[in-house]
């Protein structure tokens, strides 16, 4: 098989990882920020996936095949768990964008910096 083929997948992570860190690093809007984490969070589920896949493995489900070899199921455990972790932390972080453009009247980074009254 092809090297790029195989790499493909980590390629695309590298890519993920890397847009998300200039939305953060480099964006004043608090929500492109928010939206720079999770491009970042989908970029590592796609890496814990990517670590987990074997050529000529079966899926970690129940088959009527017992003698085939199975992936450890052990990588998508955490893959689900840091979805739900994920949606938890965007959902809070997009209500406190919310409180803060209710109460000094910007999402913008620059201007809410200090807390002031």
């Amino acid at each position: 098989m092809n090297q790029w083929v195989i790499a493909l997948p980590f390629i695309t992570v590298a890519l993920l990882i890397s847009l998300g860190l200039y939305t953060i690093l480099f964006k004043r809007n608090l929500i492109k920020m928010i939206m720079g984490l999770a491009i970042i969070q989908n970029g590592v589920n796609l890496f814990l996936v990517s670590l987990a896949y074997r050529e000529g493995y079966a899926a970690p489900i129940w088959t009527s095949a017992p003698g085939e070899d199975m992936v450890l199921p052990t990588s998508h455990a955490l893959t689900l768990t840091s979805i739900v972790i994920g949606l938890a932390t965007t959902a809070l972080m997009l209500s406190f964008v919310i409180m803060l453009k209710k109460h000094k009247g910007s999402v913008d980074s620059f201007k809410n910096r200090r807390c002031r009254e």
